[in-house]
């Protein structure tokens, strides 16, 4: 079953990692975390990688445990195989061990101290419930409304003239300014239809600031030319 987040956390923060998952649960945002999820009997190693295959952004809860933790790197490194978007929550002041750094120098951050912790979780709530959990809310909805208030069917859903490669390269542009859920971006505005440059327009609106949105539609338009 697709979810939206697979939370990663080394045992001594199980406290801290299921806390923030009933918080973003009852936001609407489908999380998978181990080993709750984790099927009776099942190979655990498989049902890891599956989990990682079927979500949409990995919530790293980062801390001088999981720096340490060859488990948490081994998920981290099974996310960026699969080229999923990995957002580290830092709940200690700690750097990464070389062997993450290598994989989360990329990655947007979001700092969880000084304490309490509580304030911070409602930032990172606040951030995904923004993000995707308006995805997810949407994919639920349609998934469960009658077929007659269906505003299209697949007959007359709008096309995204853009092929896997330009969206990607799109995503990329998009993640340099707003991290990593350019990716659930990109994905929603495809649903509307168009071609690069429409969705280029629509995913500017996103974007912070007047010249960093002019600096991602030149660098779209870029893309378009290479076409």
């Amino acid at each position: 079953m697709a979810h939206d987040l697979f939370v990663s956390y080394s045992q001594p923060d199980r406290d801290t990692a299921f806390a923030l998952v009933q918080r973003l649960e009852a936001r609407g945002i489908r999380v998978w975390i181990a080993p709750r999820d984790v099927s009776p009997a099942a190979d655990w190693a498989a049902e890891i990688i599956d989990a990682i295959s079927s979500a949409r952004l990995m919530l790293l809860v980062f801390s001088g445990s999981s720096n340490e933790s060859n488990q948490v790197r081994r998920e981290v490194e099974r996310a960026v195989h699969k080229q999923l978007s990995i957002l580290p929550f830092r709940i200690e002041n700690v750097l990464p061990s070389k062997s993450l750094e290598y994989f989360l120098s990329t990655q947007h951050w979001m700092d969880a101290f000084p304490p309490p912790l509580e304030p911070h979780i409602d930032r990172l709530c606040d951030y995904l419930d923004t993000s995707l959990g308006r995805l997810a809310i949407h994919d639920l909805v349609d998934e469960h409304r009658p077929s007659r208030d269906r505003p299209t069917t697949d007959a007359t859903r709008p096309t995204t003239h853009v092929d896997a490669a330009h969206l990607r390269l799109l995503e990329m542009e998009l993640a340099k300014r707003i991290g990593p859920v350019a990716a659930h971006l990109v994905r929603r505005a495809t649903l509307a239809g168009g071609d690069l440059d429409v969705l280029a327009r629509r995913l500017a609106t996103e974007i912070e600031g007047e010249r960093e949105r002019r600096i991602f539609l030149e660098a779209c338009w870029r893309i378009g030319k290479n076409t």
